[in-house]
């Protein structure tokens, strides 16, 4: 019997310079543990005259997690934040009651041709943390624990498994981890696992059930206990997931939160310009009108 509830494959989302193909929130699954929004951006060629230009933009009640396998983004943020996340870093930012930033190509790329492809990731505060001071955490490669068993790569990107943690600090019980292979082999990790747990499959395919599945989407698991594949060569694999919260949250543009008067607030704040500013930006994205 197959221990998959769900699969879910990449819908294409306009950010405003480029499509990205979104994987949560999902019409039938808002949630996965604590993971409340997954894009997957690129692989994407930009040329000599584009570049990536998302300014300053707010957010509460998240942290937000991004992981290149590509390219590089110059973030800023309204802590004074400067920094270039490059390939196998982790940029963690936590929202809490209230953060902009700006994510663009750094400068010395932005008059040649560069390639932009990577993870962006929500991951929801518990109730108790929505309003808490921001704060910024930048992991480099040789941070994130890694190991190899088998002969498939394991990287723990943020929270706890196998009986090992990651640095990133998150603030409820979750994991994201990196599996990679060059062999066809067959993975059994559901005694690591907790919580919800779904499979997002970025390259090659694996094998559940005498069933192939292809890149580009994610799988959830009925019982994140029973999590067992096959890797076919060279595939990688994201999983993720971990204890899910009692209460709903509600997604509002760039907003979070457990209660909709939270984001009514934090909508009247943007539009009024009332979030802390980012030294050296003068423009935003606006509000939607929706």
């Amino acid at each position: 019997m197959s221990n998959i509830d769900l699969i879910i494959e990449e819908r294409p989302a306009d950010i405003g310079n480029f499509l990205v193909g979104r994987l949560l929130p999902f019409r039938s699954k808002r949630m996965v543990g604590p993971f409340v929004f997954i894009d997957h951006m690129g692989p994407k060629c930009l040329s000599d005259f584009e570049n990536m230009d998302v300014g300053p933009h707010p957010h509460i009640g998240l942290s937000t997690l991004t992981y290149l396998f590509e390219g590089s983004i110059m973030h800023r943020d309204s802590l004074g934040t400067s920094i270039e996340i490059k390939p196998g870093q982790i940029n963690w930012m936590t929202a809490g009651k209230g953060i902009v930033h700006s994510e663009r190509t750094p400068e010395y790329l932005r008059k040649s041709e560069k390639m932009l492809h990577g993870l962006q990731i929500w991951v929801a505060l518990p109730k108790s943390l929505e309003q808490m001071e921001p704060n910024f955490y930048h992991a480099s490669e040789e941070d994130i624990p890694t190991w190899t068993e088998d002969g498939v790569q394991y990287k723990l990107l943020a929270g706890k498994a196998f009986g090992k943690t990651s640095p990133v600090p998150v603030y409820s019980d979750l994991f994201f981890i990196e599996i990679k292979n060059t062999e066809e082999r067959s993975v059994r990790i559901g005694q690591h696992l907790f919580g919800e747990a779904g499979l997002y499959i970025l390259e090659g395919s694996i094998f559940n059930n005498g069933i192939r599945y292809e890149p580009k989407r994610i799988l959830v698991s009925k019982e994140p206990n029973l999590c067992e594949f096959t890797m076919a060569p060279n595939t990688t694999v994201y999983i993720f997931g971990g204890e899910p919260f009692e209460e709903e949250r509600f997604i509002y543009w760039n907003f979070v939160a457990t209660d909709k008067v939270l984001l009514e607030a934090a909508k009247e704040r943007w539009r009024n310009q009332e979030f802390p500013k980012i030294d050296g930006e003068t423009g935003f994205v606006p509000l939607p009108e929706r």
